[in-house]
């Protein structure tokens, strides 16, 4: 169950509560009787492990934007595994 902040607009008093998404949010100061308002805070967000930075997706020196290479010996699209060439990178370790 999240934790909501609220500060009384009259009292200036600070709590925390910890309530349910389903419940009804807080309208009245418990000390004063005075109107609430929910206090916004930031959230702490950690990413941990591989695929959250721009250089995780990225797989040596080939780009998206390259053409496509074509055979030119003129044969009908059919290649021996010894008569093909690999122009991709090793991967590294």
């Amino acid at each position: 169950m999240p934790t909501y902040s609220y500060a009384c607009t009259q009292c200036d008093n600070r709590f925390d509560i910890v309530q349910s998404f389903s419940d009804d949010t807080l309208t009245e100061c418990p000390q004063c009787a005075g109107k609430l308002r929910k206090l916004f805070n930031s959230v702490g967000i950690v990413f941990k492990g591989s695929g959250f930075y721009r250089t995780d997706s990225r797989g040596g020196a080939s780009t998206a934007s390259e053409p496509a290479k074509s055979s030119s010996d003129g044969s009908s699209g059919t290649s021996t595994p010894a008569s093909s060439t690999s122009s991709a990178p090793a991967a590294a370790s």
